[in-house]
């Protein structure tokens, strides 16, 4: 999907073109709705927020999705970010925008030990909205294209969390739906941020042989249009563009040099019916010969995603490797927009119709539904969907020829209790292709598998835990045992605890009260106190989290005594200094010889931080040190998140309007780019254009022919840093130009 800036007109005129005049004025009421919630707010790019409904929105209806979709898309931050509430969206809009607006908005109001435990009960909360209605997704993959898109206005640590966030959930949920368009353009846009070196060679690399690529291309175009000519089969054939991330994968999990890569060079042609798409493959087939093992069938086996077209690698003009993509237009459709494509708007189709077959088409939501049944910790729950959801996957079959998808390395055994709980705990062999095996083979894509079970088994043995792969089957196993062992398992739990307690020097008969018991229960999603104790005995709960939990209040009261006795001693110290100045000099106030002001308090020992190096005009904090004072820090240093974290201790700072002797600060540069001749040189010439003051360069080159060089400047303020970096970004072959933490 090619990047384009909306308007709200924009959005307006596109939906027109699809949507009745009723649906139409129901999409300008919500964005006039918008508009008025959002109209005091701006983004961190300084843009009016509206641009990002706006933009999402436009997304929305790009796909031709249906008017509560692209509503909801207007309206999907109103709730969370302003003080308009669910039910006036409801009552304005309908449940259906509700019911998605609700599921896109975040957990906010909730208070959770660790952002990574927030992070994940939202992807929990919104994958199963998702499972409700599958529209809820679609608006949240729209917004978190347009973040993406967006994402160079925020600092470089929230730049990587997100593009790793975006890589390991929402390009593989948009490829799970199908939704290429999305699922290119988010990979390509996190490997930007997460490995910008790579991603910077590889465009290089593409864009030096483009010229060659385009050539032996339209050649190939013409040699297939001369080989289908006598077929009468009416064809649309084109190049296709290869993404960025794609080739990276293939680069690193094939350990293949860029040249080595075959599909960069493809053609695609779409034809009217499947018929004609077998047609062609033989007409190609017999003008090029196939590289062997390089023909896929997704028409008869498609994705799981609905993903349908023929592949084959042939060797093409030149002696070349040559990747044939075939295809009709519904499958092309369906390639590109995913479950997008049939929840596009269509008069007179209600979305439970609608929903009613798209979850027949996806039937690994009814899996997220399990998985969320059998884990209770979202962190659980999130490695769960990653690993089974979201990664590589095989294609087996039953006798009678039904299909079943499973995680690549699974089992038999996966298999059985995939099939049924039951079944898994009744059987007692397997065959594959008509052959015995043991029940830890593993699976391969194409094998039929023969699960034998009898009534008379004893049922499952704690051996085939370490045999199984996905979560549903160990948990089914491990359920068993739980129903089996349950009162053991308490008293075990119980005892676990209070041995643990009584390790870290805590009483558990003050402790371990049934109120904070059923209490914790209730915090870690357990019904009960005894469902709790019986995990713990069963070894499913860790005991240190419990005793966390149970000590919580305890041990919040231990940090703040020490706290306030760290602030008495800097305070005393302070004291000590100022009693033993001159009387003159108690009367006047002073500030630090580093230009820094603290709120109330002068002549206290004050230093800045060399694992950030802030300048005048960083936003900045103090954190209070142990007899060193006070260390200054930029507000997005690592050091200080995790101190805020950990709730230790921080103070108000500024920076001084005189920064009296101090003319000049210290600024750690990091600079990223293809080396060539003559590109230090380069890069000093600009540092040399801005400040004089250049206290040490190092530089490296990796195996990719690309350069990194270390600056360490001196600078008087924010401004003349954001020059130098500017300044550098001028550069040719320079891509990344960012400020170090040491």
């Amino acid at each position: 999907m090619a990047t384009k800036i909306w308007t709200a007109d924009d959005v307006i005129k596109k939906v027109s073109e699809y949507m009745n005049d009723e649906h139409v004025k129901q999409v300008k009421k919500a964005y006039e709705f918008a508009k008025i919630a959002h109209q005091d707010q701006r983004r961190q790019s300084g843009e009016p927020y509206i641009t990002h409904p706006i933009q999402v929105a436009g997304i929305l209806a790009d796909l031709h999705m249906d008017p509560e979709t692209v509503s909801a898309g207007f309206l999907h931050d109103v709730v969370e970010d302003t003080g308009a509430v669910l039910g006036d969206i409801r009552e304005l809009f309908g449940d259906d925008v509700a019911l998605i607006v609700d599921g896109v908005t975040k957990l906010s109001k909730i208070k959770y030990k660790s952002s990574q435990e927030r992070l994940a009960e939202n992807h929990r909360k919104l994958l199963l909205a998702m499972c409700k209605d599958i529209r809820v997704m679609i608006v949240k993959l729209a917004d978190r294209l347009h973040n993406m898109r967006t994402l160079k206005s925020l600092r470089p640590d929230k730049q990587r969390r997100i593009a790793k966030e975006t890589l390991e959930i929402y390009a593989p949920i948009a490829d799970r739906l199908g939704i290429g368009t999305i699922k290119w353009e988010l990979e390509d846009i996190s490997l930007r941020y997460l490995n910008p070196q790579q991603y910077y060679r590889i465009v290089h690399l593409m864009n030096s042989r483009r010229d060659q690529r385009v050539d032996y291309i339209e050649k190939a175009i013409a040699e297939v249009k001369s080989a289908i000519a006598d077929l009468d089969i009416k064809s649309e054939i084109y190049g296709r563009p290869k993404h960025i991330y794609s080739v990276y994968r293939k680069m690193v999990e094939k350990h293949k040099q860029f040249s080595q890569i075959y599909d960069l060079l493809a053609i695609r042609v779409i034809v009217d019916s499947i018929k004609d798409c077998y047609a062609v493959l033989g007409a190609i087939h017999s003008k090029w010969k196939p590289m062997p093992g390089r023909f896929k069938d997704y028409i008869a086996m498609p994705k799981a995603n609905m993903y349908q077209s023929l592949h084959t690698t042939v060797i093409g003009p030149e002696g070349k490797p040559l990747e044939v993509q075939i295809r009709t237009e519904e499958m092309h459709r369906v390639a590109e927009f995913g479950i997008a494509a049939h929840w596009a708007y269509k008069e007179g189709i209600h979305s439970e119709v609608k929903a009613s077959q798209d979850n027949n088409k996806l039937n690994w939501f009814k899996q997220i539904i399990e998985l969320q049944e059998d884990t209770d910790d979202a962190a659980d729950f999130m490695d769960s969907v990653k690993g089974e959801l979201f990664g590589d996957h095989v294609y087996v079959f039953t006798p009678k020829g039904d299909v079943y998808e499973l995680p690549k390395g699974a089992g038999p055994l996966d298999m059985a209790y995939m099939i049924h709980t039951e079944v898994g705990n009744h059987t007692t062999g397997a065959r594959v292709n008509g052959k015995i095996v043991p029940l830890d083979h593993q699976v391969k894509t194409g094998d039929i598998v023969d699960i034998i079970t009898s009534t008379g088994s004893a049922g499952p043995s704690r051996d085939w835990l370490p045999l199984v792969h996905t979560r549903r089957a160990r948990n089914k196993i491990k359920q068993y045992f739980r129903q089996e062992d349950r009162a053991k398992n308490i008293e075990d739990g119980r005892l676990i605890i209070t041995r643990k307690l009584r390790e870290e020097g805590f009483d558990p008969h003050a402790v371990m009260t049934p109120e904070k018991l059923e209490m914790t229960a209730t915090n870690m999603h357990y019904q009960h106190a005894e469902d709790l104790l019986a995990a713990i005995g069963f070894g499913d709960v860790q005991p240190t989290g419990v005793v966390n939990r149970l000590t919580e209040d305890v041990r919040a009261q231990q940090k703040r005594e020490r706290q306030d006795q760290a602030e008495k001693e800097v305070l005393e110290g302070h004291q000590t200094i100022t009693e033993n100045t001159s009387e003159a000099a108690k009367k006047k106030a002073r500030k630090s010889s580093n230009g820094i002001v603290i709120e109330g308090v002068d002549n206290l020992l004050v230093r800045l931080s060399h694992c950030c190096t802030p300048v005048p005009g960083d936003e900045i904090v103090g954190y209070i040190t142990k007899g060193r004072g006070v260390s200054i820090h930029r507000v997005d240093c690592p050091n200080i998140v995790k101190a805020e974290e950990n709730g230790e201790r921080l103070i108000e700072v500024a920076w001084a309007n005189d920064p009296g002797a101090r003319t000049t600060y210290e600024a750690s540069l990091s600079v990223q780019g293809y080396n060539r001749s003559g590109l230090l040189t380069n890069v000093l010439t600009a540092v040399n254009n801005v400040t004089k003051t250049v206290s040490s360069v190092n530089g490296q080159v990796d195996n990719n022919k690309m350069a990194t060089i270390s600056l360490l400047v001196g600078i008087r303020n924010l401004e003349q840093l954001e020059r130098l970096i500017n300044a550098i970004k001028n550069v040719h072959d320079v891509y990344l130009v960012e400020r170090k933490f040491r």
